[in-house]
């Protein structure tokens, strides 16, 4: 009787890049800074957006707790995170049937 082993291998994931697509005068300040920092255009968007979100991590902090707090399980929280509206403001339209 054979004993059959198989290997299974992990393949890493390609990551898929993607166009940012800015409007002329910013692709324009992104050029330029980047030819005067010595970088190229991706690598000077990429640094500007770590150090960006790091200057903002309270405000980022604080939008994820907010979205936490209404996400409760419930479809009355699934619309108003979609919608943007209140609770009181969805039972003042007719309420949801849950």
């Amino acid at each position: 009787m054979a004993l059959e082993v198989r290997v299974m291998v992990a393949t890493p994931k390609t990551v898929r890049q993607s166009p940012l697509k800015v409007d002329p005068e910013t692709d324009q300040l992104i050029s330029q800074g980047a030819h005067f920092l010595g970088l190229t255009k991706k690598d000077l968007v990429a640094e500007a957006v770590r150090v960006y979100l790091e200057q903002r991590r309270e405000d980022l902090r604080v939008g994820m707790v907010e979205a936490l707090q209404v996400l409760d399980g419930s479809l009355k929280a699934d619309v108003m995170l979609l919608t943007g509206l209140t609770a009181e403001e969805i039972d003042a339209v007719g309420g949801i049937d849950e």
